[in-house]
């Protein structure tokens, strides 16, 4: 079985030049077939706040009214995707930007409003596995924004983390499957003000205990409900690490 590494970049690495050059250089050296998810909700409220327009997050997740979808897909599909897929052209890798709506590859519900609505929130319905492997075996490396479809015309902002777990539990079985949530940290740290405390391994006990215990902050509990996802759902290996430590995934935190 090839294999089929899935990584997710975090906004803090879109949002400078030198960082971002540094871990595509390192995204470039990945062995095998690869993937690449974005969002880049930092860029997004800066725009939002630039025209007027105040975020608003509940329990780590964006609440996404009219405005706010207009402004992440041209954040998320545009701007930004176009940029990473340019950078990946200058280093001779074949990349290919899409959305959900693309190749009807990720289709999409507009979230039930139950005890809070989220607007124009997208949660996931299905995954077009044949299409996305036909990418990759015609040696394209997919580029993946946070902006699906629900199939009626409708886009929707569904969280990266999300995109990034539910194709990686889509693929894993066709594929020898590592999945790579990277961003500012070296992992999940014990101590935030110690960067160096990271957390080599955490369980699905382990999550809900410290989510009971309130040690781990909003941002991170849906990063880590969606890599125990991915593992259940058949992804050999899940890893949540820095660019520093992206070829090196034992310094990181590896969800069991």
């Amino acid at each position: 079985m090839d294999s089929l590494t899935i990584v997710k970049i975090g906004g803090n690495i879109l949002n400078k030049d030198v960082d971002l050059d540094d871990f595509l250089e390192k995204f470039k050296k990945i062995k095998g077939k690869k993937i690449l998810l974005h969002g880049c909700g930092r860029s997004a409220n800066l725009l939002l706040k630039q025209i007027g327009i105040t975020p608003k997050m509940h329990k780590g997740r964006r609440i996404t009214d009219v405005h706010t979808l207009q402004v992440v897909n041209m954040v998320y599909a545009g701007d930004i995707n176009k940029k990473v897929v340019s950078l990946l052209q200058s280093k001779e890798v074949n990349a290919l930007g899409l959305s959900g709506a693309d190749g009807n590859v990720i289709l999409a519900k507009k979230r039930p409003v139950t005890d809070f609505d989220y607007g124009f929130a997208g949660d996931i319905i299905s995954v077009q596995t044949a299409s996305i492997t036909a990418l990759i075996e015609a040696e394209f490396t997919p580029v993946f924004c946070s902006i699906t479809h629900d199939g009626k015309g409708q886009l929707l902002n569904t969280n990266a983390d999300t995109i990034a777990a539910t194709l990686a539990a889509a693929l894993a079985k066709d594929y020898d499957l590592s999945l790579r949530f990277c961003f500012e940290l070296n992992g999940v740290l014990r101590d935030i003000n110690r960067k160096e405390s990271v957390i080599s391994e955490i369980s699905e006990t382990r999550f809900l205990e410290m989510q009971a215990q309130q040690t781990i902050a909003d941002g991170m509990i849906p990063k880590l409900f969606n890599a125990l996802n991915a593992k259940k759902a058949g992804a050999k290996e899940v890893i949540i690490c820095s660019k520093e430590n992206l070829l090196s995934p034992e310094t990181a935190t590896e969800i069991i």
